[in-house]
């Protein structure tokens, strides 16, 4: 007996995207840094928090790519000669990835008390019936 994927299944056409989004978020693991809260603060919105602590907003970037959403933080070196006898604060770069589903945009984005939200939207789409004519075989051209 064969496996049948989600791309492959009779009743499921056209979702074969949907089959490598799965696959693609499975292979971004993450290592749990830097923390992150998903709310939902609506029926159509979303708010995605990052802990960021330490990090300023010019040591982050935000993008959006084929509905990948990717927050990447680099922090400089400022140690400037200092001498620590324990270091618990992480000083590193991270990078978090999130794939959003389609109608899904990013509000806009901001940083307050060392925590950066990501707000999100999703667009509900409109409710369309549409109705197919059924041609006869001598309007086809066939016989």
């Amino acid at each position: 007996m064969t496996k049948m994927t989600l791309g492959a299944h009779p009743f499921l056409l056209g979702f074969d995207q949907l089959e490598r989004l799965v696959e693609r978020t499975a292979k971004a693991g993450n290592d749990g840094y830097p923390p992150y809260n998903i709310e939902q603060r609506g029926e159509t919105r979303y708010r995605i928090t990052l802990a960021l602590a330490g990090f300023r907003e010019e040591d982050l970037s935000i993008t959006l790519e084929d509905r990948q959403l990717v927050i990447r933080g680099r922090q400089g070196d400022d140690t400037d000669g200092r001498v620590f006898l324990h270091r618990g604060i992480a000083a590193r770069q991270f990078q978090r990835s999130f794939v959003l589903a389609d109608g899904v945009e990013v509000a806009g984005a901001e940083m307050e008390n060392g925590l950066l939200h990501i707000d999100l939207k999703r667009a509900v789409p409109d409710s369309v019936v549409q109705t197919i004519r059924i041609r006869t075989g001598k309007e086809t051209g066939q016989e």
